[in-house]
């Protein structure tokens, strides 16, 4: 037997041991993850050429970074391909290199520490076996779906091949990762390893012999030709529930690869002729780059020297209470607190069952519980580096409140509120700090929605922003910095929006005609559920907040509702009626179109986000796209507002917001008046 021998690479690492297996490590250069860049896979083909001629006994492929095997391809590169015959080269020559993988005149096995994403799991599936450290997590999946696109190392042949079609489609068209225990029994994993052993087990599962495991049997029927018309049927109808072929095309660009190639050879070069089209497309093009959106919004602000572990909020309400529990559920200490027991209760049970939800080991799930306090004395407060209040919308009860709390808040603490749309240079004036207050507004549902606006004035001091933003990074939120200005960012873009859906059913048109446009263009629900959703009462104080800044006459249909205490769907009846927390709707008539329905809806949207990109109330146009895709689920495959207009053309929006201004306006009204940033965008790239 003869010593091992090591072998350096600029991303790679090969030692073969005393018994000829081969260890091979990818570890990429000047990154903490692994993804398969050009320069990576470059030198993989070197590293393959040399395995043809003289293979080794057996080859374990495995990871260099704790953080996990492969995160996928390098999207950066992604934004450099052109043309489509330009993008099928390229992904081409990366499968005919996992072609060769799968090839080798050896066993070889893919070791997955962790995440296996996209590329990543691609290249594990050309190995002859594929071994997951056990990790609790969904660490392994195929989510190019989310951008627009679908497997294209031959993912989409060999993850039918391995786990069938059912398994294989269901992680493909939802993007969603699985747990190794789901790939595990999937079949995309042979064998669950530990963090000490999976070198044995690596040497054993190559040593065994054992042949790759197929499909089960009837996943193998379902891939006959006779029958796959009917599986990609049912398939299309599953997807067409979710999404648009027309906005979405890439899970029906799956299925109908699967429907005409099952998984037989022919399938790769369709593969990535599909995946070539589909990534110069506009739908992916826009879906990479709200990638990108969202990772600039997690690297916003500095490292603060302190971190936030104690959390200390006022007011039980739906609000408070979750932002309670989402803290509790991300590993901080949290008290609650409000005026009496049986106000706080409703939001423990909540909590409870959010916990049930996310949380699956018991002894996790009561450590959980136990962090999230009852506090109706407000002890908490003193022991507290973050207090938040989340009471109703009213000055002189929030400033009441911050002058009772800075009286017990620990020095150095941070003061925010959670207000909606309450400049805070009003509410801060009782308060000793001015400069240390700052905003922290969440979503309904917290749970749900990822994006937090943290608002600054401009004195705000440097570092209660960098703590702010990093407090919201720390609980897995997507921290939105933006100016302290009336309903902010996400309720002021989408006030014009639910204003004009009111107007429009003042008008007698039908509200679930009016959802549907909306719906169609793109948002997750339209404005007249979404009012619903929000609470009316909430709604018109909001509508009457920013009607008052901005000049607008705040829409009256809500008042009598309002009188009525119909107030949505925490009552029951508002616009709709709900039953089980859904809005009974009758059916939409397509043929009865309104005119401009969309436009009307949309472009008054579209015109405030140019209205808030011009007052600087987000530092940059790109951050101001992020905050409305992830505050307000703005179309994401639209790109956000300001591309959105970017590739409709100015002109065109511009134009045709004066045309609604002339056919639909009256006296005193300028809600489709294209506003004077209009002419800032028009000198933006693609306009």
């Amino acid at each position: 037997m003869t010593e091992s021998t090591v072998t350096e690479f600029e991303n790679w690492r090969l030692e073969t041991d005393a018994n000829g297996l081969l260890w091979l490590c990818l570890d990429k250069i000047d990154s903490s993850v692994n993804v398969l860049s050009e320069a990576v896979l470059l030198e993989f083909d070197r590293i393959i050429a040399n395995l043809e001629k003289e293979p080794p006994k057996g080859l374990v492929l495995h990871s260099g970074k704790l953080s996990g095997f492969v995160m996928g391809a390098d999207i950066n590169e992604f934004r450099t391909i052109e043309t489509a015959d330009e993008g099928y080269e390229l992904i081409r020559l990366g499968q005919q290199l996992f072609d060769r993988l799968e090839a080798l005149r050896c066993p070889s096995v893919a070791v997955l520490n962790g995440f296996a994403l996209g590329g990543g799991l691609e290249l594990a599936m050309a190995c002859t076996y594929r071994i997951a450290l056990e990790n609790p997590k969904p660490v392994i999946g195929l989510p190019e779906v989310l951008l627009g696109l679908h497997p294209g190392f031959g993912g989409t042949v060999r993850s039918i091949r391995i786990a069938g079609v059912r398994a294989a489609m269901q992680v493909m068209l939802t993007g969603k990762s699985i747990r190794v225990d789901q790939a595990s029994a999937q079949g995309f994993v042979d064998r669950i390893a530990t963090s000490d052993n999976w070198k044995q087990a690596a040497r054993e599962i190559i040593a065994s012999g054992q042949t790759k495991r197929l499909a089960p049997l009837l996943d193998r029927l379902l891939n006959l030709a006779i029958l796959r018309p009917l599986v990609a049927r049912m398939l299309r109808g599953q997807v067409a529930a979710r999404t648009r072929k027309e906005d979405y095309p890439s899970p029906y660009a799956m299925i109908e690869l699967w429907k005409k190639y099952g998984a037989s050879d022919d399938s790769y070069a369709a593969e990535a002729r599909s995946f070539a089209t589909l990534m110069v497309g506009r739908t992916s093009r826009n879906l990479v780059r709200v990638f990108f959106l969202q990772n600039q919004l997690k690297n916003q602000g500095k490292k603060p020297n302190d971190r936030i572990e104690r959390v200390h909020v006022v007011g039980a309400g739906v609000m408070g209470g979750d932002i309670a529990a989402w803290c509790a559920l991300r590993g901080l200490n949290v008290t609650l607190q409000d005026r009496e027991q049986k106000y706080i209760d409703p939001a423990m049970r909540r909590a409870a069952k959010l916990f049930g939800k996310r949380i699956r080991d018991t002894n996790e799930r009561a450590a959980t519980s136990s962090r999230l306090v009852p506090d109706v004395a407000g002890d908490g407060a003193a022991e507290a580096d973050l207090v938040i209040e989340a009471i109703f919308e009213n000055v002189d009860a929030k400033q009441s409140l911050y002058k009772d709390l800075q009286q017990r808040m620990k020095p150095g603490a941070l003061l925010a509120t959670n207000t909606s749309c309450i400049r805070l240079e009003d509410l801060r004036t009782v308060y000793d700090h001015p400069q240390r207050f700052i905003g922290l507004h969440f979503f309904n549902p917290v749970a749900k929605l990822p994006l937090v606006e943290v608002i600054r004035c401009e004195d705000t001091d440097a570092a209660t922003l960098d703590s702010a933003i990093a407090f919201v990074k720390a609980i897995g939120k997507f921290p939105l910095e933006c100016k302290s200005s009336p309903g902010f960012v996400v309720n002021r873009i989408l006030a014009p929006y639910m204003a004009e859906a009111m107007i429009l059913a003042e008008a007698g048109v039908p509200l679930a005609s009016i959802d549907h446009a909306a719906v169609q263009f793109g948002m997750p629900m339209g404005p007249i559920e979404l009012i619903d959703t929000v609470g009316l009462d909430v709604a018109r104080h909001v509508s009457g907040v920013l009607g008052a800044a901005f000049d607008r006459e705040a829409p009256g249909i809500l008042d009598s509702m309002i009188e009525r205490q119909d107030l949505g769907r925490k009552s029951g009846q508002g616009f709709y009626r709900w039953e089980d927390g859904k809005a009974i709707k009758p059916d939409v008539d397509d043929a009865e179109a309104v005119p401009d329905l969309t436009d009307r809806l949309i472009l008054p949207m579209v015109n405030e986000a140019v209205a808030v990109h011009a007052e600087g109330v987000v530092r940059d146009a790109d951050l101001l796209d992020a905050g409305v895709i992830f505050g307000t689920g703005f179309a994401p495959f639209r790109g956000g507002p300001l591309q959105y207009a970017l590739d409709r053309s100015v002109d065109d929006i511009v134009k045709t917001l004066a045309r609604l201004a002339e056919t639909y306006s009256v006296s005193g009204d300028h809600r489709f008046q294209p506003h004077p940033g209009w002419e800032e965008l028009r000198g933006a790239p693609n306009s």
